[in-house]
């Protein structure tokens, strides 16, 4: 009774919560959050000094007593205090013009695919400490392709490859349900580790992971470009120790992400094998629909096209898939509620 109270007070949230960046969605709002998912955190006070934006500004500059983190690993909690702080942060932050204090929404959460009990419990029950009155779990492949519009509850095959920062779901869909999925943690993060790897290796150049990030999206390629591109690459030279800049083109940063972008097209064939013929049929027909950041990479769904020999696009806006799938949810939960994640510890009695 009291919770049914509260929710007059509060605004139905959906929440990408991603290894990078963290999407919040407000019912009959649209989206309205989209920040870092950093936290800055003082060792000394064990306070929380920024979260979101403001703590991704800190990254690399912080004093030594300072340490910006990010609370998620490969889209799991890692560190469920500080995740439940950034999830208070950001519940407060959507009900700022309302009696916050009374809050307590409905909160419809995107997961990876393939996590464990142990993983969807962190997060149920970060939300509901941080103030959640209900959670709803759906992984994340799936909101996606309910975000773009896929036809999820219909008998028709769809498959959807996310690619995040801290991990890639490959998932084929069908009747409301996941046939086959694959979880791998090659994404955004992975390849701006290769390209400090490449430069380390290359040119004795110590990069940092924000410049790292900057050239894979300046000039990064999975696929021979048209037009060849440059950029500046600014690190620290290991033998010097002094400032050092290189210029360096689209075909070294692909030569650095080969690797990567081979084991991720490699996951994405080892899936369609495992599909059932009616519903490889369907995909052939349909295409293979890209989304997250690292879709944005050129020449990707070029690659995957050539390799799996089915049609590849990326989707309008992917940055905002998963959050929109689940702002779909939260209109229309009772109709949606098959393709929610099933818990087992739901079933097991308190």
């Amino acid at each position: 009774m009291l919770n049914k109270f509260l929710g007059y007070f509060s605004k139905d949230i959906g929440i990408d919560l991603g290894t990078a960046n963290t999407l919040v969605y407000v019912r009959g709002r649209g989206i309205v959050i989209n920040e870092p998912s950093v936290v800055a955190i003082n060792q000394k006070t064990s306070q929380i000094v920024a979260i979101g934006a403001e703590a991704k500004r800190m990254v690399g500059r912080t004093p030594a007593q300072i340490s910006a983190t990010r609370p998620l690993v490969a889209g799991v909690v890692s560190d469920f205090e500080v995740t439940e702080e950034m999830l208070k942060y950001f519940i407060r932050k959507v009900h700022a013009d309302t009696y916050s204090v009374f809050a307590r929404p409905r909160v419809v959460i995107g997961i990876p695919s393939g996590v464990t009990e142990v993983e969807k419990r962190a997060v149920e029950d970060a939300a509901k400490n941080a103030g959640a009155r209900e959670v709803y779990l759906v992984e994340e492949p799936m909101a996606a392709a309910i975000g773009v519009r896929l036809p999820v509850q219909e008998a028709i095959g769809s498959m959807i490859v996310d690619i995040g920062g801290g991990t890639t779901d490959i998932a084929v869909i069908s009747l409301g349900g996941i046939v086959v999925a694959k979880n791998l943690r090659i994404a955004g993060d992975k390849l701006n580790d290769d390209i400090i790897r490449f430069a380390r290796d290359e040119f004795k150049l110590l990069l940092g992971e924000r410049t790292a990030e900057d050239i894979k999206i300046a000039i990064g390629s999975a696929h021979e470009l048209a037009e060849p591109m440059e950029a500046p690459m600014r690190g620290r030279d290991l033998i010097t120790g002094l400032p050092k800049e290189i210029i360096v083109d689209d075909a070294d940063i692909r030569r650095a992400l080969r690797h990567s972008i081979y084991l991720l097209v490699h996951a994405i064939r080892a899936t369609i094998e495992q599909t059932p013929p009616e519903l490889v049929a369907d995909i052939m027909h349909r295409g293979i629909i890209l989304v997250g950041g690292g879709s944005l990479l050129r020449g990707l769904d070029t690659l995957i096209g050539e390799e799996t020999k089915i049609p590849v696009r990326v989707s309008e806006d992917p940055l905002t898939a998963v959050v929109r799938g689940t702002g779909i949810i939260l209109e229309d939960i009772d109709s949606l509620r098959e393709v929610l994640a099933r818990t087992d510890f739901e079933k097991v009695p308190t």
